[in-house]
């Protein structure tokens, strides 16, 4: 009795999580143009990527601002962060009275 084999497929899910963590750019770029005059100009770029996948390569090639990212505290920062925690506090008052 010979064993039959199920060919061996790739799941949707296989490829959308290949798809989210490798990423998939599609640059296009189309121009339509009668006797020399531009009629319709159309530039596009899909980005397919997780946030964390796109923001770590958008960054390393130049497209996104650094300034863009949330910066971290650090640890010289103690009157900032005590601001922002004094701030918390007092909103979350105000939001406890409004109710």
């Amino acid at each position: 009795m010979a064993v039959e084999r199920a060919p061996a497929g790739t799941s949707l899910i296989d490829v959308l999580d290949r798809v989210l963590d490798k990423g998939i750019v599609i640059d296009a770029y189309v121009r339509v143009s009668l006797v020399g005059i531009d009629l319709v100009t159309v530039e596009a770029r899909i980005v397919v990527a997780a946030i964390d996948t796109y923001l770590k390569y958008a960054e390393a090639v130049g497209t996104l601002p650094s300034v863009s990212r949330p910066q971290a505290l650090s640890a010289g920062d103690e009157s900032e962060l005590e601001r922002m925690r004094a701030e918390n506090v007092e909103l979350r008052r105000r939001l406890e009275e409004a109710e």
